[in-house]
């Protein structure tokens, strides 16, 4: 069930929800200087809940984490913008794992103070009641950056992916001019995302709305070529 969500939120809006059978999906953008996207997926077998990017805003995420159980805090990667809640939210749900690329964890950990209690890889997965997100990394944006990729037909009949600041409708995330950098993430992403994944594939980013790879696979070597 996709219901009629759009992925479209503004922050001081209210969050936008899809249903995908015993998962929902719940998207909310924070702090109107950088907008930041944040996601809690819920579990309503078990009333699990993940939370990828503790980006800002503690007491909104906390509401809407409620009362369940909050079992993992995923940081994409190490920019601040992406962490700057994870202190508290950690702190009010203790026994949640936080969970960061291996790359990227000591800068994590030396930003917010706070212990990364997973550094994770290529294949690790995190678990959401019994469906599990597999980590796919994806350098470039930062060392460390990584996705999640919910495929589970059990769940939904096509993949969805978390990308955190890797890839937006439109192009790769930003590599600040260095073209290393730059060369890196748009052949992780060409690979790793759209060499992998059907193009009926829903993406989430970071920042602004969702994608559909099938609308941007097109226009990889367009990206190539321009360098952003």
């Amino acid at each position: 069930m996709v219901n009629d969500y759009t992925g479209d939120v503004s922050p001081g809006g209210a969050p936008d929800v899809r249903t995908l059978g015993d998962l929902t999906v719940t998207k909310v953008a924070v702090d109107p200087k950088m907008s930041n996207n944040c996601y809690l997926l819920h579990c309503a077998t078990t009333d699990e809940v993940v939370l990828i990017d503790a980006a800002a805003e503690p007491e909104r995420l906390l509401e809407l984490v409620g009362d369940r159980s909050l079992t993992s805090i995923v940081t994409t990667h190490q920019h601040w913008d992406h962490h700057r809640a994870l202190a508290a939210v950690k702190a009010a749900h203790p026994a949640a794992l936080v969970v960061a690329g291996g790359p990227d964890a000591d800068a994590i950990e030396q930003q917010t103070g706070v212990r990364v209690d997973r550094r994770v890889d290529a294949g690790d997965k995190v678990a959401v009641g019994p469906c599990d997100l597999v980590v796919v990394p994806i350098a470039g944006h930062t060392p460390g950056s990584i996705c999640l990729l919910l495929d589970d037909r059990a769940v939904a009949p096509t993949p969805h992916l978390f990308t955190g600041d890797s890839l937006f409708p439109g192009g790769v995330g930003a590599t600040f001019g260095d073209a290393d950098a730059f060369a890196q993430l748009v052949s992780e992403v060409e690979t790793k995302i759209f060499g992998r994944l059907p193009d009926e594939t829903w993406f989430y980013p970071g920042h602004g709305g969702d994608g559909r790879l099938g609308d941007e696979r097109p226009h990889l070597a367009e990206w190539r070529e321009r360098g952003w």
